[in-house]
């Protein structure tokens, strides 16, 4: 007769098992995903037009057995992989994009790869490998074990900037997953619940008229002096806005020469607020300045919203046995060459809270805020969502660094992702084998979002603007 004392002694002992069998998993294949992290760094695509990223990581899974639909939500490089079947879901997020601009070698100094060439520093060619290895290792759990449940990748291109997953929740793509379990490359190891900002972007686009700028400025209109204008005004408006929002841009296009009033000039801004439900007034402000700032300068000014995201919604619940994980796995240990590789990023990094060293710890646990975005955000209103950064990076790094491309081509980077992949893999198992986490996940989700929460995107009924970064 199995008694409930026995059943639970069962549980214990094959949750043991369990953890001992997925860490071997991963530590056996550690140089493998190492080298797939390693040749999307060398990729370093864009979002939307990752496409080489974005078949390696589908050949990989196609080969552990997963069935695959691709260029989901009307995303060429995106995907769904999934194997096992029934409940649980569980889903495991998948980024792959670099960003513009920031090619650097795997040295401490500043040496780009190709000039002004894009480069990984935001470690998403670590996020989507990490990612990919505890997929795999959970897959062949599930296989071994017979456990019901199904393990679920998501292929999500174009992170920074391009909002992949705001169309994969809109094409509701999340409806029937029970738990998303999230990580994040960075410079320490944390599982602690953050909020982010919400985020809205567009590019402002002013029409004015050509004209020789010396012989006949009097007949032109110059669609530069529309977006100075309208930055001007935005600049000004700061000191009006919510402290804790953020505003920000950079001109795209000024003008082709200076002796030719500029017939075309293109400004992309981002604006930023903790809640999401704020955002839209702040944005609606931005938007009446370009339209003040073309009707002052005798120009037109149309945009193009490019992407928009929910504000992370933590749980905390969920992250609680992600930190539990954490703390069984264990930081990052350097060799001697990786720690004379990170004493030497330390010189070029200026002040920082975080010793060297801190790698190899894990950090307390509290709910915390960040000042940045993601396209998590809004994942997390439909699907009890954790959080996990794993010091893939040197202590004190900046994301969208050099330094942080820099680590993340090294055995630094692969090092932080593997603690990453055994502890999303741990977590997963944790949620097939003990139900009453997931239920006590999505029980503290319906508290924070409330009762009558509804989704609507913030970037509205538009396309993936696949050309973004073009």
């Amino acid at each position: 007769m199995v008694t409930f004392l026995s059943l639970t002694i069962l549980l214990l002992v094959g949750a043991a098992r369990a953890e001992d069998d997925v860490a071997a998993a991963i530590d056996a294949r550690a140089d493998e995903f190492a080298e797939v992290a390693h040749a999307i760094w060398e990729y370093a695509e864009l979002g939307y037009v990752e496409e080489r990223s974005s078949a390696l990581l589908q050949e990989q899974l196609v080969a552990a057995g997963f069935r695959l639909e691709r260029g989901v939500a009307g995303i060429p490089t995106a995907f769904i992989a999934e194997y096992g079947s029934g409940r649980p879901v569980v889903a495991l997020l998948a980024e792959f994009d670099a960003l513009p601009g920031l090619s650097q070698q795997a040295v401490a100094v500043r040496q780009p790869r190709v000039a002004e060439a894009p480069g990984h520093a935001c470690g998403h060619h670590l996020f989507g490998t990490g990612s990919l290895a505890a997929a795999v290792t959970v897959a062949e759990w599930l296989q071994r074990t017979g456990a019901k449940g199904t393990i679920r990748l998501y292929g999500t291109p174009a992170e920074e900037g391009g909002s992949g997953k705001v169309y994969m929740v809109r094409a509701g793509l999340f409806a029937d997953v029970d738990a998303v379990l999230n990580w994040h490359p960075s410079d320490r190891n944390t599982a602690s619940p953050r909020t982010t900002l919400a985020n809205k972007s567009a590019k402002f686009r002013f029409h004015g008229i050509a004209t020789h700028a010396a012989m006949a400025p009097e007949r032109g209109r110059s669609a530069l002096d529309g977006v100075e204008s309208m930055n001007y005004m935005v600049n000004m408006m700061r000191e009006h806005l919510p402290q804790d929002s953020r505003v920000h841009y950079v001109i795209t296009r000024g003008g082709a020469a200076p002796n030719i009033v500029p017939e075309f000039a293109e400004v992309f801004y981002y604006v930023r607020h903790p809640d999401g439900k704020i955002l839209p007034e702040l944005w609606d402000r931005v938007v009446k300045a370009g339209e003040g700032a073309a009707l002052g300068t005798g120009t037109t000014m149309d945009y193009e919203v490019i992407h928009g995201n929910y504000n992370k919604l933590p749980n905390v619940a969920l992250s609680r046995q992600v930190d539990a994980n954490l703390r069984g796995v264990g930081g990052v240990e350097y060799t001697a060459k990786e720690q004379a590789f990170a004493e030497d990023i330390r010189t070029t990094l200026g002040r920082t809270k975080l010793a060297l060293g801190s790698e190899a710890e894990i950090q307390p646990f509290a709910l915390w805020d960040s000042k940045g975005s993601t396209d998590v955000g809004d994942v997390s209103w439909i699907v009890p969502t954790s959080d996990l950064g794993t010091a893939t990076w040197v202590p004190g790094t900046a994301s969208h660094s050099w330094q942080a491309v820099a680590a993340g081509g090294t055995g630094i980077g692969s090092k932080g992702m593997i603690v990453a992949a055994k502890v999303l893999a741990l977590t997963a198992v944790d949620l097939f084998l003990q139900p009453e986490l997931v239920a006590t996940a999505k029980a503290e989700l319906m508290e924070r979002r409330g009762e009558d929460f509804v989704y609507a995107p913030l970037l509205g009924d538009r396309e993936p603007p696949l050309d973004y970064r073009k």
